[in-house]
This record gives C-alpha cells, sequence and structure tokens, in this order.
C-alpha cells in the first residue's frame, strides 16, 4: 500500500520505511510490513518524515499512478484503503493464470 500510493520509489524501499517506523495505520505507528489492511484503514507518513527528500521525490514519479482502490493524498501524505484489489487491478510483470498454480499444488 505505502508503494502503491507513491510515498516510496520501490517496493524495498517501502519495506525498509516501514520498518523503520515512518508509517502510520489509523494514527498507531506500524513497523511491521506484512500489516493486514482493512477497508477504511488509513496510512500516513509520520509528521517527522513528510519532508525527507525520498518521499517528496516518489510522489511526483510520473511513470506510474495511483490505483482506484487507493485514495491518496500527495499534500497531506495521507492514503486510504477504499477496496480489496481484484486480481486484475495487480500489474505483475507476466500474465497470472492462478488456476494452474492451484492445480500445480493440488497434486
Amino acid at each position: 500500500m505505502v508503494f502503491r500510493s507513491k510515498f516510496v520509489a520501490t517496493m524495498f524501499a517501502a519495506r525498509q520505511f516501514i520498518n523503520h517506523g515512518h508509517i502510520k495505520v489509523n494514527g498507531r505507528k506500524v513497523n511491521i510490513s506484512s500489516y493486514q489492511l482493512k477497508i477504511g484503514d488509513t496510512i500516513e507518513v509520520k509528521e517527522a518524515s513528510k519532508q525527507l527528500a525520498h518521499v517528496l521525490e516518489s510522489s511526483q514519479l510520473p511513470e506510474r499512478d495511483v490505483p482506484d482502490y487507493i485514495e491518496a493524498d500527495h499534500g497531506k501524505m495521507t492514503a486510504k484503503f477504499i477496496r480489496v484489489p481484484g486480481l486484475a487491478d495487480v500489474p505483475f510483470a507476466v500474465q497470472m493464470e492462478p488456476h494452474l498454480i492451484v492445480e500445480f499444488y493440488s497434486r
């Protein structure tokens, strides 16, 4: 969610950003990058971290857009989780065929 909201440039940077305590979920500090969000949860960058150079640069990157299942406000550095994304909403480098994965592991 931190990466998709364009608060950082890469997924690896998002994991580190969360682990270092720069993110709050619903006003509470979270430092676990696998934290499960619920619909309606709001994430925000901590006040002290909003002026970090890589955070400001990442929100201006033109190469990707914020998906429609996230409402992001880069002025306040907040994002709201609107709905659970479907398989078609998440960009993969390859074409995903989940039925083949299920078939493989059902053996």
